[in-house]
């Protein structure tokens, strides 16, 4: 996603994104093995594929926890190069693999903001997180560890963790995205949606008394975002912190939207670190407490 604009369709800045790859390695990302094209769902118009990024040498029996990329948008649905396929992701995939985890990349049908196309998205999400859990013999994964992990415009994708307790979803993380739907600003991406929707898919309105758990959440903001993004970003924090949410906060103060692809400097590189180590910690070691 363009940080100017949820829905920004130029074929070049994404063909741009498309090429790289997160600024930080680990030893063993090339190695590890990955599934392709796996098909987490059908319907009459469309395969919706995923990718599936597996440790090396794993025994039959061995399952790992599993992270789960969700990428942003809104995207046209003719793309050459699909998400999945695009250096972030791959790179993402390997580095989850490489450090322990399974990683998980997929597509799913962001096109568009209006209430109907957005949904159809949500349902997608929710769809390859089920197509995770109920394959975890097969994924090597372990269904009870799961993290969703979000970029730009999915933020409102990780409501699909928020509105309802599911105690699966060990951790979320949530890279220079979009946390109140009701911060962008009137007639900028958000056309002629009611209030009602804006509330029902902005992670900062989940955030209120009646809400018993919600997971403990990484948050990097961007310094060098638009406004109105950061904004939203802010709002979600101080929720969190007003409700005693467990919440990990990184600014990258001279950091770009897509500071992971786009800022190869330390700062970059020690945020990304950081964030694997909070999805270690409540994947991992925090499970192995319970």
């Amino acid at each position: 996603m363009n940080a100017q604009n949820l829905s920004r369709k130029d074929p070049e800045w994404v063909a741009e994104i498309a090429s790289k790859r997160i600024v930080y390695t680990v030893p063993g990302m090339e190695q590890v093995e990955v599934s392709k094209d796996v098909v987490y769902k059908s319907t009459d118009e469309v395969e919706l594929q995923a990718d599936i990024y597996i440790p090396t040498a794993l025994s039959y029996v061995e399952r790992r926890p599993a992270i789960i990329f969700i990428h942003g948008g809104a995207l046209p649905p003719n793309l050459r190069t699909q998400p999945k396929e695009w250096g972030t992701f791959v790179s993402f995939g390997q580095l989850a693999a490489a450090s322990g985890f399974v990683g998980v990349t997929f597509n799913h049908r962001f096109y568009g903001i209006d209430e109907k196309t957005f949904e159809q998205s949500i349902n997608d999400v929710t769809d390859a997180i089920t197509y995770v859990r109920s394959h975890a013999e097969s994924l090597h994964v372990d269904p009870q560890k799961i993290c969703l992990w979000a970029f730009s415009g999915g933020g409102p994708h990780l409501t699909v963790a928020l509105r309802k307790p599911l105690d699966y979803i060990r951790c979320l993380v949530a890279y220079y995205t979009i946390l109140d739907l009701l911060e962008v600003p009137s007639g900028t991406s958000t056309p002629n949606l009611s209030t009602d929707f804006l509330e029902r898919y902005s992670p900062a309105q989940c955030i209120n008394d009646g809400n018993n758990y919600i997971p403990p959440v990484f948050v990097v903001r961007a310094g060098k975002d638009v406004p109105y993004l950061n904004a939203s970003i802010d709002k979600f924090v101080s929720r969190a912190f007003a409700h005693g949410v467990d919440i990990d906060v990184c600014n990258h103060a001279a950091g770009r939207h897509g500071f992971d692809i786009l800022d190869d400097n330390q700062r970059s590189r020690e945020i990304i670190a950081r964030t694997m180590h909070f999805v270690k910690a409540n994947l991992i070691e925090r499970s192995n407490c319970l």
